[in-house]
């Protein structure tokens, strides 16, 4: 029997994994699986109402990191982690997405010698500035088998040296679980809470340091936003760190004052999913509604200047428009006065992608 630790530590995680655990659930003569929540994201709002709405058991252990530095948030998980494996002997470390808790369990389990697969592997933005892809690059160099969603990350891995027997092109396994819950969050009230018809608002997220770390660029973020809203309502759930951003910079009082601009908490997945799913336009700087906004056809500005989803913009609807005022504005009056741009669903984007996973590790496990 195949003994697996699968890592989360932040919500992005654990929509990769919950259909990666449902997948080890059916097999459960071949596989051992336990759950190790890093405690990377460890307020309520950003955690542990996501374990409920995507119907994950509670982790087996939460190592209780906490916030920090990115050294001291690193360096917390790896101390604790070690001792998991101590504890916990494993034949694969199973880890998703780009977090500081994905590298610094690669690297507990690389130097215990244990197997790590890394789902969501091969794709880079070429932004040594993004803390992400500093994660990306020591996980895909460490890991053993690394399971891309697309063939743009195969061939990223390529390049950079990695054998082609340890890449496995298994999909987007967030359209797995974006697939699994599009029925359940139609039981969401959230629209009906926030007094929106669909189709007739816009969706922002906003979090990265590029953005809100800087008062004139969340400025000027927020001065496109002004001129948006007099088109349509802005739906913007709120992130932990944005917040005290809008606080410190005394940008706070400006964006109540916006009449057509909705601020709420950090929304679960269901509720978040049931927003945006019937919205005109999102505008964000996150990773993973590039691809579920390509999916369901929505249009999706992205307000960086790279992606490590390329593929949602030569493929599907996403544009990148950078963080400058005029550009956002520019392009969001655009897309609002257009239908949905054409795109079209990856290639292995289909709901399955858990399945091949799975099949994968299990593949590459020693006879």
């Amino acid at each position: 029997m195949l003994r697996i630790i699968n890592v989360v530590g932040a919500r992005p995680n654990f929509m990769k994994i919950a259909p990666v655990i449902d997948e080890m659930r059916r097999r459960p003569v071949r596989i051992e699986s336990l759950l190790v929540h890093t405690g990377q994201h460890y307020d309520e709002s950003m955690s542990d109402s996501f374990f409920e709405d995507l119907q994950i058991p509670r982790p087996d252990i939460n190592l209780e990191a906490g916030s920090g530095s990115h050294s001291e948030q690193t360096a917390r998980i790896m101390i604790a982690f070690e001792q998991v494996l101590l504890k916990h002997p494993a034949d694969w470390v199973v880890v998703v997405g780009d977090v500081n808790s994905t590298m610094a369990a690669t690297i507990v389990a690389a130097k215990m010698l244990v197997r790590v697969a890394h789902v969501e592997a091969g794709l880079r933005s070429r932004d040594r500035t993004m803390p992400e892809e500093i994660n990306r690059v020591v996980t895909d160099s460490l890991a053993d088998l690394l399971l891309t969603p697309s063939r743009d990350a195969g061939k990223n891995l390529l390049r950079e040296g990695v054998a082609a027997e340890k890449i496995r092109f298994v999909g987007n396994v967030m359209i797995d679980t974006l697939f699994r819950n599009l029925d359940r969050a139609r039981d969401s009230r959230i629209l009906e809470r926030l007094k929106l018809e669909p189709d007739r608002f816009c969706v922002m997220t906003l979090h990265r340091p590029s953005n809100v770390d800087d008062k004139e660029t969340f400025s000027g973020i927020l001065d496109a936003l002004d001129k948006i809203c007099e088109r349509l309502p802005v739906v913007f759930p709120v992130h932990p760190r944005t917040r005290d951003r809008l606080e410190q910079f005394g940008l706070s009082e400006r964006v109540r004052r916006q009449a057509s601009l909705v601020l709420t908490e950090p929304l679960g997945y269901l509720d978040f999913l049931r927003l945006y799913s019937n919205s005109r336009l999102v505008l964000t700087d996150s990773g993973g509604i590039q691809e579920e906004t390509t999916v369901l056809g929505i249009p999706c500005l992205t307000l960086r200047e790279n992606t490590e989803r390329p593929i949602t913009v030569t493929d599907g609807t996403n544009q990148l428009v950078g963080n400058k005022p005029e550009s956002i504005t520019r392009a969001a009056l655009a897309a609002l006065e257009q239908d949905s741009r054409p795109g079209r669903a990856p290639e292995l984007w289909d709901g399955h992608a858990a399945v091949r996973i799975v099949d994968a590790i299990e593949e590459a496990s020693p006879k």
